[in-house]
């Protein structure tokens, strides 16, 4: 089957602007690229956060990493996924949402491939730089070298399978660094996306109470359907809330603590709740300028384990689609993309996305 000549991209001009849909050539992959037709592409809220100009971010620029596709063009030396399985055109693909440029000391020595020098993420480049498609927000989707990339099985919807390569990948590390183990107790701050997946995943690990904060009555009621035990919201009196969470963390209070609601005033509040020896996590904090006052003090006089996770590492990857792929009878993963959009409306989408209206916009070219 002969490409196409061209495909649409809806391009992010300048922060809060109109998106502009353009189109822009298509070549044939190179040796051990793979081009894809996008399927489905969701907001996440780093996009978000690109779009409002509270992150660096290019423009003309192409927005979207929560992407998957079906192969259209395979280059001859890309035949196997990550896992070792046959790639072939026509099959629907999940990728990581960074790829790097090759071997180095993060990646060969420290095992974090995901911070090495030079690394890029799709829908964090400028339009202009070839091969032009390299976002979700678009027809089509280059798959570049040195990505890691996993056929997905028949079994998942898109809406169940876009998420696995950021929001779902993400929790899998951070629920990891938490030290989550069978019994313990876990509060996390903010139930979107990734608190949800994020107490799906700690009650897979063998957390024994799984308590959610959330200003949005909505989404703490949501909550109850993804692991949450109990959901609180943390603008209550302080001496209440706390009373309230180490009532069911006994004997002292919760083992970890993760942040993933991207406020940092949150993380005081965080580190007052976690118990001595316990862990925190912060991972929301995505955009620059997150500058909060803490006592350090706390930190030493409770001994606390202080970790920060961004992005993750491949096999995480691995670990996302084999979570979901077992446990989406179990819970309702396909519901959290909420709205669909076409490539002309991803103005309306990233709209309706940062006000909260929907908990997960999907683009669908």
């Amino acid at each position: 089957m002969s490409l196409p000549a061209s495909g649409r991209v809806a391009i992010f001009t300048e922060p809060n602007a109109p998106f502009q849909v353009e189109s822009y050539p298509l070549r044939e992959p190179s040796s051990n690229e793979a081009l894809v037709r996008v399927s489905m592409s969701t907001i996440c809220r780093s996009d978000i956060h690109s779009y409002q100009g509270h992150r660096p971010s290019p423009c003309p620029g192409l927005l979207g990493h929560e992407i998957v596709g079906r192969i259209v063009a395979l280059g001859n030396e890309l035949t196997h996924d990550m896992r070792g399985d046959t790639l072939s055109i026509g099959d629907r693909i999940t990728w990581s949402e960074f790829f790097i440029p090759g071997g180095n000391y993060f990646t060969d020595v420290l095992d974090l491939p995901q911070k090495s020098p030079g690394v890029e993420k799709y829908g964090h480049m400028a339009a202009t730089t070839p091969p032009h498609h390299h976002g979700g927000f678009a027809d089509y989707c280059y798959v570049l070298p040195k990505s890691w990339i996993l056929r997905l099985p028949d079994g998942l919807t898109d809406a169940e399978a876009t998420p696995i390569n950021c929001g779902v990948a993400t929790m899998v590390a951070v629920t990891e660094a938490a030290n989550i183990r069978l019994g313990s107790t876990l509060v996390i701050q903010g139930m979107g996306l990734l608190g949800l997946y994020g107490a799906a995943l700690a009650k897979s690990r063998g957390a024994r109470y799984v308590i959610g904060l959330d200003v949005h009555g909505a989404r703490r009621e949501l909550s109850h359907r993804f692991g949450v035990d109990l959901a609180l919201d943390p603008t209550m009196n302080k001496a209440q809330l706390l009373e309230a969470i180490n009532a069911h963390c006994q004997p002292e209070g919760p083992d970890a603590v993760i942040e993933v609601c991207g406020v940092a005033d949150a993380i005081a509040l965080g580190l007052d709740i976690v118990r001595i020896g316990g862990t925190y996590v912060i991972a929301g904090m995505v955009s620059p300028g997150a500058h909060v006052t803490i006592d350090a003090n706390r930190i030493v006089r409770k001994m606390l384990n202080l970790r920060g996770v961004h992005n993750y590492h491949p096999r995480h990857l691995v670990e996302a689609l084999d979570f979901v792929m077992t446990n989406k009878a179990r819970y309702p993963f396909s519901e959290l993309v909420d709205a669909c959009y076409p490539l002309d409306q991803v103005t309306q989408a990233m709209a309706d996305a940062s006000s909260q209206r929907v908990l997960r916009a999907a683009i669908v070219p």
